[in-house]
């Protein structure tokens, strides 16, 4: 006797994705990479300057720090190096004085340049008695394009320029 048998199964041929559809998901996946990517470097420029401003922030106070030690302010041949040097303070200053006024030395900015510095800047005036109405000094980061004097340098009063490269103000409180 014969029993039936079963009809036997073709087996399934498991289908791929094609050449075409790959690359449709791949280009997909740069087109959101890239908008991803610019708005997070936009916003890291932005980190970055705010950072300096923050810097800044702390070398004036350590500027303040200096003046009711030594009755003046750096000379430029000291620069803001004294603030974390010993080595840099004018021969003639009384050296037992000094007491390191910025913890960790911050020679450069964030874009690797070196600051800016200058007694009796041009921004502050000086009343009769030879007192800053403001600071007499300025200290200045040259900005991402690490060039002196560009829209771009972010300076302790005055921000940067009027207008940042994103085209906000940033004096306003708006700003970045």
């Amino acid at each position: 006797m014969r029993y039936p048998t079963r009809p036997r199964r073709q087996p399934r041929v498991a289908r791929a994705f094609s050449l075409i559809e790959i690359m449709i998901v791949l280009a997909i996946m740069l087109v959101l990479a890239g908008i991803v990517g610019f708005a997070v470097f936009g916003q890291r420029d932005k980190a970055d300057i705010q950072a300096t401003r923050v810097q800044l922030e702390s070398f004036e106070s350590a500027m303040r720090a200096f003046r009711l030690d030594y009755r003046r302010y750096p000379t430029e041949e000291e620069g803001i190096a004294v603030l974390w040097s010993k080595e840099t303070l004018d021969p003639e200053a009384d050296t037992s004085v000094w007491s390191g006024y910025v913890e960790t030395p911050v020679a450069r900015d964030l874009w690797g340049s070196e600051w800016g510095y200058s007694t009796e800047s041009d921004e502050f005036a000086i009343d009769d008695e030879d007192t800053a109405a403001g600071p007499t000094f300025d200290i200045w980061s040259h900005g991402p394009d690490k060039e002196d004097g560009t829209e771009d340098d972010i300076h302790l009063r005055t921000g940067s320029s009027d207008e940042d490269e994103f085209g906000g103000d940033l004096l306003s409180p708006d700003g970045p």
